[in-house]
């Protein structure tokens, strides 16, 4: 797990310095959208959709794992149902609002490219 961990992070940043790079070779005049496709130079939005690929099943895993703990703990305690449901909402609706944020930022990035 901690070679394939390894390996998707090194992949994204040869793909984030990739799109720098392809962006840089741009010609004189040409706007930064018609000289990406007509080169041929996508990297940056391959980049974009592996970095919210990553922020998806992030999140989804931590969601799982809160989301489990607490049917776990509701049952083995049915009397502390309400309590426990009220400590896993905070980390639950933050865990939500940060991959939120991380998606509108990679929609932000690929849209100003």
């Amino acid at each position: 797990m901690k070679r394939l961990t390894a390996a998707v992070l090194t992949l994204a940043f040869v793909l984030t310095i990739g799109s720098v790079t392809a962006l840089a070779q741009a010609e004189a005049g040409d706007s930064p959208a018609a000289a990406s496709l007509r080169g041929g130079h996508v990297w940056h939005f391959l980049g974009a959709a592996l970095g919210l690929g990553m922020v998806v099943i992030g999140a989804a895993i931590g969601i799982g794992k809160l989301a489990a703990a607490a049917a776990e703990g509701v049952a083995r305690q049915p009397s502390a149902a309400d309590r426990i449901t009220g400590a896993v909402n905070l980390p639950l609706f933050l865990l939500e609002g940060v991959a939120i944020l991380a998606e509108v930022f990679i929609l932000l990035i690929v849209l100003l490219k």
